[in-house]
């Protein structure tokens, strides 16, 4: 860029995810895997695990770090998704090992997968894309990342979401069809990973709807809780 060159118009804010102990980690991309637990495939009226893993995206600015998430626009039918995060420190691609791609790990974070499953199912009959069901605004709420070097061993923590107290989904990390690496491995095969990426790592069964005033908190072993609550519309 010349000294000249100038932005025609006022650049966004980068999105940023808060780090436990202090600090931003600035978010590039965000992947998503759909389908990784046996238990959410046979929920959603599946039968058999895919021969690769299902891969999605959101928008980097999709992400927020909880509060009051607005009840989304064009949509009677808003779910939760309770998901492991990972945030990578270092990128590469064709990572061929699983050892090479836990060193990209930085840290790990509790967040949803907020979706319009009205618009998904939609997507699902006509052979779409899934973009207005998993990519709109503020349809990523995450916790703060705590580093990789803290988190400890994520394979032998569970996940459970729960809405206004109530607990919905429950399953241990362990019971993922793809495990982290092995996401990370099949990514790097599609993708240029890069420092700042983040991936959500699949939902178990329990996922429901939400409404209005409803109060949702994740929780992932040692890791920071998500939790937001569902205000108004947009």
């Amino acid at each position: 860029m010349n000294a000249s060159d100038k932005f025609v118009i006022a650049p966004p804010r980068p999105s940023a995810v808060r780090v436990h102990g202090g600090g931003l980690f600035p978010v590039r991309r965000v992947f998503c895997i759909g389908k990784n637990y046996a238990d959410h495939v046979k929920e959603m009226g599946g039968d058999a695990k895919s021969d690769a893993p299902v891969f999605f995206a959101k928008p980097a600015d999709a992400v927020v770090a909880g509060g009051v998430v607005a009840f989304p626009q064009a949509t009677e039918n808003l779910h939760y998704e309770g998901e492991l995060v990972v945030a990578l420190k270092s990128g590469g691609r064709d990572i061929e090992t699983a050892g090479a791609a836990a060193e990209m790990i930085f840290g790990y974070a509790a967040g949803c997968d907020l979706t319009r499953r009205d618009h998904q199912a939609a997507a699902k009959q006509r052979g779409g894309p899934w973009d207005t069901a998993k990519g709109f605004d503020q349809s990523a709420p995450i916790g703060e990342i705590l580093r990789a070097d803290a988190a400890g061993d994520m394979s032998a923590a569970s996940l459970s979401t729960l809405v206004n107290d109530a607990q919905r989904q429950s399953a241990p990390l362990s019971t993922m069809i793809w495990s982290v690496p092995e996401i990370i491995i099949a990514l790097s095969k599609l993708f240029e990973l890069r420092p700042g990426d983040l991936i959500f790592t699949g939902t178990p069964a329990g996922v429901g709807a939400l409404t209005q005033g409803d109060r949702v908190a994740i929780k992932i072993g040692d890791l920071l809780e998500c939790r937001f609550s569902i205000g108004a519309h947009d």
